[in-house]
């Protein structure tokens, strides 16, 4: 098989990027061709043999001031489309599939994979995998950042909401530019070259089925996690997070809830731009970003792990990695976090962006046994490991069982 890999960034940036690698990893493993598409970058631990890459765009960063000369880029890009046009005419792939590609590499690259198949008649069996609403929600996590609460105004068909609010990094000229990109690809009906679009959960298929030409393409495949070793490790040390350092996370609102339980040390693995919000606090120890064998380590030796997020997650890995390691988790109540625990039995929900109850819920866990009773019931849960959700995807990309 010959596969096209696609994602805006092809060094690690975040949880995108490690499905990636590992799904990429894994054909490559089974004797499979596989080539990457995404931006140039210095970093870029993964790429193709004719180093061709989308120009760079930074519209986190520098948004529009890096393309004020042109910034309908971030809409459309010719310089993706043409540059994807020629590896999909060199390389002849049978599936591309798609991850994270709007903003910087834009739709275009579908109307490149749809002039292929026209012009060279052969099957091309296109896959994405929605890693967050990005097709219904411009701002990709169904939140009002300003409000920190859930929105779906954008689900109605109209994006007006996504511009009055700015919710697009509380930026009015990105808000417009993002409304602008999801209402001219929208009427295009450009997402009905994606024979599949893969939902790591129910909360995304049910987002993403608003808009009916998704709604016939959807499936829900949850992520996979990596096998652990299931040693013993004594526990009741800490309250471990781990993840980005971001507000969406919810972190403002944990720093808060580790302020007012100052007896509880808590252990922050990861890294973000609000790693000065735990900054300072004597019972909080930041440990940076963890990975592999090292973060197993750590999250066995937590008492439970806590996942505040406040925008709408869809299957995060944090949660699957913590409990298939034993640990428990206290997760909000949102999004696709609470279709990963069974509450009571692999960890415990609490009502979203709700400092007090985080705060009021953590102090009663602490001073429980619940977290111990539930080591075995985690080690128990079942998740995919990749060589069964592998097995999934050579069904759903055409190919003939092994």
């Amino acid at each position: 098989m010959k596969l096209l890999m696609v994602n805006k960034f092809l060094y690690p940036a975040g949880g995108a990027e490690t499905y990636l690698f590992q799904v990429g990893n894994y054909w490559k493993e089974k004797g499979a061709q596989v080539e990457y598409f995404g931006m140039e970058h210095s970093g870029n631990v993964v790429g193709n043999r004719w180093g061709l890459y989308a120009k760079a765009v930074d519209f986190h960063r520098t948004g529009i001031k890096a393309n004020a000369v042109n910034p309908l880029r971030l809409i459309r890009s010719r310089d993706a489309a043409r540059k994807i046009a020629a590896i999909l005419r060199e390389f002849q792939p049978q599936v591309l599939h798609l991850n994270n590609f709007n903003y910087q590499l834009t739709p275009s690259i579908l109307e490149a994979a749809q002039a292929y198949r026209r012009e060279s008649g052969r099957r091309l069996r296109i896959v994405y995998t929605a890693h967050d609403p990005q097709l219904v929600c411009p701002n990709h996590y169904l939140y009002d950042p300003g409000s920190r609460q859930v929105c779906e105004r954008c689900l109605e068909g109209s994006y007006l909401a996504c511009v009055r609010t700015r919710c697009v990094h509380g930026s009015l000229p990105r808000s417009c530019l993002g409304a602008a990109e999801a209402a001219y690809w929208r009427k295009r009906r450009i997402y009905r070259v994606i024979d599949t679009i893969l939902c790591p959960s129910q909360f995304m298929k049910r987002a993403l089925d608003t808009d009916p030409l998704l709604a016939s393409r959807t499936v829900v495949l949850r992520n996979f996690v990596r096998p652990v070793r299931k040693t013993a490790k004594e526990k009741g040390a800490y309250v471990l997070y781990f993840g980005r350092y971001s507000e969406e996370k919810g972190i403002k609102t944990l720093a808060d809830a580790c302020r007012a339980l100052p007896h509880i040390p808590f252990v922050f693995a990861g890294s973000g731009p609000l790693e000065r919000r735990i900054a300072g606090m004597a019972n909080v120890r930041n440990v940076g970003f963890l990975k592999g064998e090292a973060l197993d380590q750590m999250i066995r030796g937590a008492r439970f792990s806590v996942c505040p997020s406040e925008c709408n997650e869809n299957c995060p890995f944090s949660v699957m990695e913590s409990i298939r390691n034993g640990t428990p988790v206290l997760g909000a109540r949102r999004g696709g976090i609470p279709e990963l625990i069974r509450e009571g039995e692999t960890g415990w929900l609490f009502p979203a962006a709700d400092g007090e109850a985080l705060t009021e819920r953590i102090g009663r866990l602490w001073d429980s046994d619940e977290p111990e009773q539930m080591t075995e019931a985690c080690q128990r849960e079942s998740f995919d490991t990749l060589e069964e959700y592998g097995e999934k995807l050579r069904e759903i990309y055409g190919l003939e069982p092994v």
